[in-house]
């Protein structure tokens, strides 16, 4: 009787777990159940946190649970990058990453492989700058500034945010591509440079449209090409570099969302849906119009063939200006 009774619990107890089964399968499935943390690796108010408060709160507001910045400023963004190279592969860590993690080659050494550590899940904006020189400058137009260029070596004097700033690459990219040399001025930031282009200290420079639009709108800054591949949408009578005189011409800053590496592709497909979703919203494309962004919103292999091809294009940049990494 008793291994009878035995035999029966046990029975229930198999019926009980087969038909519970599904249940516990679809709660452990569930993505996400819980707070995302979106990791920002610079400080509060810059461009990095603004695209990412923007996307933090839609997904938020689509997904039904908190998504939650954390500002890790350090070391160009590299702490950030760390942290979350080095957090779960469960799609609860995020990385809000810009262009510098694409130039690896300025650091000696990072406590992380871009390529090895990452999952790329979407670039959401790129942040295209201007090419623009002071008014005595006798140029309207980039095919004039490259004609006088080569004409003087070394006499034009530009400015930038700093050694190995974005604003340095793009010029040393241009005068790459164009087989020019100037000479190079690098301030202490972004603005302090544009305060020396103003002034006369310096003769061009590239910038971050937002930055400059209030100086080419009064007329103190000349603004030749910008450097994307399409006009920006608040400068749209200032053709790109390429289509006014140096065709393949391409360089920005970028913001972009990256996993550990080994995330499952369900969260990873789920994320990149609704953050494609987000980005056609027309209040979302207006905020990022608004801080000078374009708004992208790609697929993870977009974005992983779009770092793919970054990383090499700037490494050969760094080399060729000789910038030693640090």
């Amino acid at each position: 009787m008793r291994n009878r009774m035995q035999i029966r619990t046990l029975a229930a107890l198999a019926v009980a777990l087969v038909a519970t089964a599904p249940l516990c399968a679809a709660a452990a499935e569930k993505f996400p159940g819980r707070p995302v943390r979106i990791v920002v690796g610079f400080q509060a108010g810059g461009g990095t946190d603004i695209a990412a408060r923007v996307i933090a709160q839609k997904l938020t507001d689509a997904l039904g649970v908190s998504f939650i910045i954390d500002n890790r400023p350090g070391a160009a963004g590299s702490i950030g990058a760390d942290i979350v190279a080095k957090s779960s592969a469960d799609g609860y860590t995020i990385l809000m990453a810009n262009s510098t993690i694409a130039i690896p080659s300025l650091s000696a050494k990072l406590p992380f492989d871009v390529r090895r550590d990452f999952a790329p899940l979407s670039n959401i904006a790129l942040g295209p700058s201007v090419l623009i020189v002071n008014p005595s400058l006798p140029v309207t137009d980039v095919k004039g500034l490259l004609a006088l260029a080569k004409a003087k070596p070394k006499t034009l004097i530009y400015g930038s945010g700093g050694v190995g700033n974005v604003t340095h690459l793009a010029m040393e990219l241009l005068s790459s591509m164009a087989g020019i040399e100037m000479t190079h001025v690098p301030y202490k930031g972004a603005a302090p440079s544009v305060i020396g282009l103003v002034s006369g200290e310096v003769q061009l420079l590239f910038a971050s449209i937002p930055g400059v639009l209030a100086q080419i709108n009064a007329g103190k800054v000349r603004a030749l090409g910008v450097s994307i591949s399409q006009r920006s949408a608040v400068l749209p009578n200032v053709p790109t570099i390429a289509e006014a005189g140096l065709p393949g011409y391409y360089a920005a800053s970028w913001y972009g969302l990256l996993l550990p590496a080994g995330t499952p592709k369900a969260s990873i497909d789920l994320l990149a849906k609704e953050i494609s979703a987000i980005m056609r919203v027309p209040e979302v494309k207006e905020k990022m119009l608004a801080q000078g962004f374009e708004p992208v919103g790609d697929t993870p292999a977009q974005f992983a063939k779009f770092i793919g091809e970054e990383i090499p294009r700037w490494e050969n940049v760094v080399k060729k200006a000789g910038i030693k990494p640090e």
